[in-house]
């Protein structure tokens, strides 16, 4: 028996992640220097054969029909570029064998029940048709048609889609943009992260033809924020999540450097700072948090960051280089900044107030494991004490002053200490906001106000895998998943969050995963060596399991996600003895 893949891609998908299948362009509006300007683009010709040109598609038998089992995996050589060939159910399935995400190999993944999960940061794809089903990323998996003749599986594809590996979904378009008024959008989408791309997106693979508009404080189109901290000498253009083209392409409206000061419910009108006003049908609220400062003496001298921007990022990296380096708080952010800087800078300190970094998060062990690898890459540790005072000479840092007393050098100083949702605009809204600045929301992601929806690290939603416990998850993967949930619920699909927390943190070339929501953890069961930083560990709240990281142990976490997916508990026993028959599905 052979089996044969197929790549069904429009012409258009087959390219970049930017280029388009279909239709016209809209306006889209960028404010530079304070004024607002249109670009249209002419129409674009549709793709009516995706297989136009034969050159461009290779066959190839791959395997014999005996060679994989129900559930197994392989990646499989087409001799212009690979695909995953995946055996479930007793037939077989080829997808594009990369994650577009971050490019993670998906043969080393977790297939589970018709979909398979990257190793790395937990993206989820249909195996039957590529679709990306939870993030983070924006793409789907290019999907090859898979034929089986005498006992031979075989493969025809695209060679484009196998040198891509990504695939952008069909979207709709905007249609009679002539006759809108600037004034008033169907959708408008404040906010432009994750949550509100996702969102935007969303509403135009479902078919959603009307006026979207999302608006921004920032300069810059949607990007990549969490590799500011990560990567920080990324330039804007490097990181964006989606090109400027891609916007024109699909009518997706983006207005820049805009703040909204004020929501009008009773109007259905958001006011902005400069006092221009637009009107909505739908909302939807992904305003973020915002960096807490620090209160000290002498807050105010220059060369004091907020990681917020790539500018931020970039100035930090050039003040930092050769220089004497100081990170206030051992948080995500503080950590990862204090690892990129390490072989830039003359010297790297931490001040925590906690007695090891990540404690409240990864538990003492493992906060000691990692504080011991940043030892061993030169960077000093202060804990268990705080700023009084930052010391200028010129107007610019120059030494940073410890509770305890102590002084340190300083060029730069980088603030870590953690941050709040920005919802200070909507206090006299009537919108829902708890007593931390929370916008309350319900698994639609619906506020209390109809037609009013919230998103990403600024809400609180209730968890199913606590309860449905309301808790705030200001992580990467979740504001995707919020964004397209708002989406899907603005047009009335009915659709609940049921989605597994993942999120990463990258230090010296080594990352830590980490799945479910730990919150409340009253024990930690550890397998494998701390020291040698091959570990995984299990949070445990009384006898269940409710979050698991790992290091150099992949797809332990992966895997643990998608029991959590199933809805199936884990207790705390099944981890204790070191049996893991309970991730193939033999526990609770």
């Amino acid at each position: 028996v052979e089996v044969k893949i197929e790549v069904v891609i429009p012409e258009k998908e087959r390219s970049k992640e930017e280029m388009s299948p279909n239709g016209k362009a809209s306006p889209l509006i960028y404010k530079v220097n304070g004024t607002a300007r249109h670009y249209h683009l002419e129409e674009h010709p549709i793709a009516s054969n995706p297989y136009h040109n034969p050159k461009d598609v290779v066959e190839a038998s791959v395997c014999h029909v005996k060679d994989l089992e129900n559930g197994q995996m392989r990646e499989v050589d087409l001799g212009c570029g690979k695909a995953l060939l995946i055996k479930e159910g007793g037939e077989f399935h080829a997808v594009g064998h990369k994650c577009p995400h971050y490019g993670a190999p998906l043969v080393k993944g977790v297939l589970s029940k018709g979909r398979v999960r990257c190793p790395w940061h937990g993206a989820c794809f249909n195996i039957s048709t590529g679709d990306i089903e939870d993030f983070p990323g924006l793409d789907s998996l290019p999907r090859f048609q898979v034929k089986i003749e005498k006992e031979k599986v075989y493969i025809r594809a695209s060679k484009q889609a196998l040198q891509t590996q990504r695939r952008t979904k069909m979207m709709a378009k905007c249609i009679s943009l002539s006759n809108y008024n600037l004034s008033s959008t169907n959708v408008l989408i404040i906010g432009a992260g994750a949550a509100g791309l996702v969102c935007a997106e969303t509403l135009r693979q479902e078919g959603f033809s009307d006026r979207i508009v999302m608006c921004t404080m920032d300069r810059h189109l949607p990007y990549d924020r969490p590799k500011l901290s990560k990567s920080m000498d990324s330039h804007p253009e490097q990181i964006a999540l989606r090109p400027k083209e891609f916007f024109r392409t699909y009518d997706i409206e983006v207005l820049t450097e805009m703040q909204v000061a004020a929501i009008d419910i009773k109007n259905k009108t958001a006011v902005f700072k400069d006092g221009f006003k637009m009107e909505y049908n739908k909302l939807l609220i992904a305003t973020g948090n915002t960096p807490k400062a620090l209160s000290c003496k002498g807050k105010e001298v220059e060369n004091v960051f907020n990681i917020r921007t790539p500018e931020d990022a970039n100035r930090v990296v050039k003040l930092a280089t050769s220089k004497n380096v100081v990170i206030v708080g051992a948080s995500f952010l503080g950590m990862e900044a204090a690892a990129y800087l390490t072989e830039r800078a003359h010297s790297v300190s931490v001040v925590e107030l906690e007695e090891v970094p990540f404690k409240k998060f990864f538990g003492e062990r493992v906060g000691r494991a990692v504080m011991k690898m940043f030892e061993s890459n030169r960077v000093k540790f202060y804990m268990q004490t705080e700023v009084s005072e930052l010391r200028e000479q010129e107007g610019k840092l120059k030494e940073v002053v410890l509770k305890s007393g102590k002084v340190l050098r300083a060029d730069v100083c980088v603030v870590g200490v953690g941050a709040v949702p920005a919802t200070g605009f909507l206090k006299q809204s009537g919108i829902n906001i708890d007593s931390k600045g929370f916008i309350v929301v319900n698994k639609m992601m619906q506020t209390n106000i109809p037609g009013v929806f919230a998103a990403g690290d600024a809400v609180t939603f209730p968890l199913a895998l606590r309860n449905n416990k309301k808790v705030n998850v200001p992580h990467w993967q979740m504001a995707h998943m919020h964004g397209r949930i708002a989406a899907l619920n603005m047009l009335a699909h009915g659709m609940e969050i049921s989605t597994v927390p993942y999120l990463w943190t990258a230090l010296f070339g080594k990352s830590i995963r980490y799945a479910g929501h730990g919150e409340g953890f009253d024990d930690v069961v550890i397998q494998g060596d701390l020291d040698e930083l091959k570990f995984v560990a299990f949070y445990t709240k009384s006898d269940e399991v409710v979050a698991v990281a790992s290091m150099n142990y992949d797809p332990i976490v992966s895997k643990v996600a998608e029991v959590l997916a199933a809805g199936r508990t884990i207790r705390k026993r099944d981890v204790e003895t070191g049996d893991m028959s309970w991730l193939t599905g033999k526990g609770s």
